[in-house]
């Protein structure tokens, strides 16, 4: 059996879209929604209790940036990514703008405190298993390929940032940013709309979202979808600046011969990651919340059980929920204290 599903996360977009803006329907005027297709997802952006042509204007700006960082850091179709990919597969030094050296140094910092299991620098590894193209065909690699990648072991540390000038000691290094670019995007969303004067707004990124003020003096709702079906495993208020990014197997994987190969990649193994289902993180308002919020919900998927608690504490990360492979759920209590959970969801541990 082979199926490709390189569009689940939608599953997720649905679930936040329809807690946050159906919720308003008594009053549809006072919500602005634009959506669109950006980052291999379906995007969008609430705006609520401005005039509607301010809204629009607010919402559309948005969506030019995403589709402007969408082209800038493209992991393989021609962008300032691949550029510098190109580059370091050469040898050479690459210049690059001061936006992408700054978003790479954040990665990197976030890379060293996840113990590297975030580890952007692996997109040889990720194109080896298929998941460079718009429409992977479902297969396993040649274990010899694998273990030539894991050989040459390509990670954040690899990299030299002077400025805007980026240098890799390890040609290997073919850096993929899917893992913290929608994250980047939430930031760069909230930016655009409170320099607009935006102080209400809800941006949705296939289920990495970010919470601007409030919708009519009440906190926007979010729900955290199931992984394994249609509907959500809990909901929950979402404040002004605080962000929730989620990875999990079900967002981008395959199936063969009734086996689940996600696009979450172990960097240990060069291989899926297996035993876990979803990983939830809550970001409090901070600098970078949005992008943090992405890429720290990475290495506590990876981690192993005992392991993500500590790597949690070292990225600031409080509020969490895990699923793991059996869809048994963990989180913490700060994070089950706002919990509103579906009929029949139990947390089967609680953490301090």
């Amino acid at each position: 059996m082979r199926r490709a599903l390189p569009a689940a996360a939608l599953r997720l977009f649905v679930a936040v879209f329809v807690l946050a803006f159906t919720a308003s329907c008594s009053r549809p005027a006072q919500v602005h929604h634009q959506e669109s297709y950006v980052f291999g997802t379906r995007v969008e952006v609430l705006v609520y209790g401005e005039r509607e042509v301010n809204a629009r204007s607010a919402a559309a700006a948005v969506l030019r940036e995403f589709d402007r960082l969408h082209r800038m850091l493209h992991a393989w179709q021609p962008s300032e990514l691949t550029a510098l990919n190109g580059a370091i597969a050469r040898g050479e030094a690459a210049t690059v703008s001061v936006e992408l050296a700054d978003l790479l140094r954040d990665a990197q910092s976030v890379a060293a405190k996840g113990d590297q299991l975030f580890n952007p620098a692996i997109g040889k590894l990720i194109a080896l298993w298929g998941f460079h193209s718009d429409d992977f065909k479902p297969q396993v690699p040649q274990q010899g390929a694998i273990d030539a990648l894991q050989r040459a072991a390509p990670d954040m540390r690899d990299l030299t940032i002077e400025g805007a000038r980026v240098t890799s000691r390890n040609p290997q290094v073919a850096l993929d940013v899917g893992g913290y670019a929608k994250g980047y995007a939430l930031d760069r969303a909230a930016a655009i709309l409170r320099a607009r004067g935006i102080a209400n707004a809800l941006i949705n990124i296939g289920g990495n979202v970010m919470a601007l003020g409030s919708k009519g003096g009440q906190p926007w709702r979010v729900g955290i979808q199931h992984p394994r079906s249609s509907g959500t495993l809990a909901s929950m208020p979402l404040h002004d600046g605080e962000a929730v990014g989620t990875s999990g197997d079900y967002q981008r994987y395959f199936e063969l011969d009734g086996k689940r190969y996600c696009h979450l990649l172990d960097p240990r193994t060069g291989r899926p990651a297996e035993g876990v289902q979803a990983v939830t993180v809550l970001v409090p308002p901070r600098e970078h919340a949005g992008a943090l919020s992405d890429a720290a919900s990475k290495p506590l998927f990876l981690a192993a059980d005992g392991e993500w608690q500590r790597l949690a504490a070292r990225l600031g990360i409080q509020h969490v929920l895990r699923v793991d492979g059996e869809g048994g759920i963990t989180a913490t209590r700060g994070l089950v204290e706002r919990l509103e959970l579906a009929p029949g969801v139990r947390i089967d541990h609680l953490l301090e």
